[in-house]
């Protein structure tokens, strides 16, 4: 059973930092992407970032310079490292990775449940 399960989200100040954290189970971690979205109350979900399980992360433009994504392979860990953040950062952050239907190939998302980020002024 794929699960996600994310932690670290909070209250913090403008200009502040935190610091989410995602375990995976039950998929092969080290070669999933792995990604952070991010969502406000009706608004779309939108990717801050994704790290492939080899090559460079990339990063939404809003975050670049600020945020940065990490991996920890041997713990199925992913790292969302926030800084300088900003009250627009508000929202509710989901960790996601992609996984195929066996047998169809179908792509399918799988969402950990979310964690709150609050960014006062």
């Amino acid at each position: 059973q794929v699960q996600l399960v994310e932690s670290g989200g909070g209250l913090v100040q403008a200009g502040g930092s935190l610091r989410l954290s995602c375990a995976a189970s039950g998929i092969p971690f080290s070669i999933s992407t792995m990604g952070w979205y991010r969502q406000v109350p009706g608004q779309e979900r939108e990717l801050v970032a994704r790290m492939p399980g080899i090559g460079s992360p990339t990063y939404a433009d809003s975050v670049t310079g600020r945020f940065t994504i990490s991996r920890d392979n041997p713990k199925n860990m992913v790292y969302l490292q926030m800084n300088s953040l900003k009250p627009e950062d508000t929202a509710v952050y989901y960790c996601n990775t992609v996984r195929a239907r066996p047998g169809v190939g179908t792509l399918y998302d799988v969402w950990g449940q979310g964690t709150q980020v609050t960014v006062s002024s």
